[in-house]
């Protein structure tokens, strides 16, 4: 059911990345669930993660060897089973299927970034992964991008990716990332699972902010359904094969890598939210007026969490009443209504608080009977905006929900 999206016909090789992927039986027999991406020597990787209380073991262990300055040689990421809520028995699985790498490519346990997605409170079965690996090592190929993005899907209907190439003073530059969703989706950091590789020469500082700055006009501008996941990962390696010469924040090729990869992290996000779990709608909740972004952004989550909202448009509702209700609720001290427009595409619906003089049901009705559109919002408070973006809430959600561990 995604909403205009497709799997990627291309995802461009990464110097410097090959991927492997393998059957673990981690939930279900028969498909690919276990994966592996090696990194070159003297890659620079950074990484961010959810900062749910709960978060997995593999998210405590890639916050711990990342903060320990570890040269990354490679990453494994499980589906079907996400290692949280496991205590001290998580950990050392995670560990103990990193170690299995490690060993099988010849590289230290700490060089290696374990992920998990998938069903919480489970302990991964360590043995039926750790016999998958050398398979997965088997695998590895520069073009391994689409094997890998099916990998790490869970209830996606569809693998996501995106890619790009961009020319610099030293060189073409590739950016690829691969994205899973699809459910517990709300990031306060990144979201879901990300991975994204590039070949250009980043600093480690530089790829730190090169990812910082990408999630911040990407991953943390969508959600599906409020809830933030306890393995939100998003991961940038540069592995530093393009050029001789360091690309800092200051150096004149930053700027064009830096906007690949924003781009690449842009389209995943988007692909996330398309293929919300029973999504039927993609919607842009667009908010200015506000006296901050952070105000701005308040705002539009509000109206993106409201279930009422979300199942008004899956039922191409225009019910503008419940959108007001999401806006009132947002808690912005001082808002008056007086001062705010609310508008479908470009089909406006309230003007200083009350309803527009010229709107009809019918013009609202055909714009929320689109795949796509947008709810515009004017708080008449400043100059400050913000976009999110999210999906309805269908019959299909609560389905999949309710049996997701049958």
């Amino acid at each position: 059911m995604a909403v205009n999206l497709k799997a990627p016909e291309v995802l461009y090789p990464v110097k410097g990345v090959r991927l492997g992927a393998a059957e673990a039986a981690i939930k279900k027999a028969g498909r690919k669930d276990l994966l592996v991406i090696e990194l070159a020597p003297g890659s620079r990787v950074a990484g961010v993660f959810t900062r749910n209380a709960f978060c997995a073991a593999p998210v405590l262990l890639c916050r711990e060897r990342l903060a320990a300055g570890s040269e990354i040689r490679a990453l494994l990421v499980n589906a079907g089973n996400a290692n949280a809520a496991t205590g001290e028995g998580g950990l050392s699985d995670a560990r103990a299927t990193a170690a299995a790498v490690a060993k099988t490519l010849g590289c230290g346990a700490g060089a290696v970034l374990p992920f998990s997605t998938g069903v919480i409170g489970q302990r991964l079965p360590v043995e039926r992964m750790s016999a998958a690996i050398p398979k997965a090592a088997a695998a590895l190929s520069a073009d391994g991008w689409q094997d890998a993005a099916r990998a790490i899907m869970t209830t996606d209907t569809l693998p996501k990716g995106a890619t790009r190439r961009v020319r610099t003073g030293q060189g073409e530059v590739t950016v690829t990332g691969i994205a899973k969703g699809v459910g517990m989706i709300c990031p306060d950091m990144a979201t879901m699972l990300a991975f994204v590789g590039t070949d250009a020469r980043l600093t480690p500082a530089a790829t730190r902010a090169c990812l910082r700055d990408a999630v911040a006009q990407s991953f943390n501008c969508v959600t599906v359904d409020g809830d933030t996941s306890t393995n939100d990962s998003c991961v940038l390696f540069a592995t530093a094969q393009v050029g001789g010469a360091e690309v800092d924040e200051r150096h004149p090729d930053y700027p064009a890598v830096a906007g690949a990869v924003a781009e690449v992290c842009r389209e995943l996000a988007h692909a996330v939210v398309r293929d919300g779990e029973g999504a039927t709608k993609f919607i842009a909740i667009e908010v200015g007026g506000a006296r901050s972004e952070a105000e701005a952004r308040r705002v539009a989550y509000a109206v993106a969490h409201s279930p009422l909202v979300k199942t008004a448009m899956f039922a191409s509702d225009a019910n503008w009443g419940r959108i007001v209700m999401a806006i009132g609720k947002a808690g912005v001290e001082g808002l008056d209504p007086r001062g705010v427009g609310v508008a479908l595409d470009a089909v406006p619906l309230i003007e200083r608080g009350e309803p527009h003089p010229d709107y009809r049901e019918e013009l609202g009705a055909a714009v929320v009977a689109k795949p796509e559109f947008a709810i515009r919002i004017g708080l008449g408070r400043g100059a400050a905006r913000a976009t999110v973006w999210t999906c309805d809430f269908s019959y299909e959600y609560v389905k999949i929900n309710a049996e997701y561990r049958t």
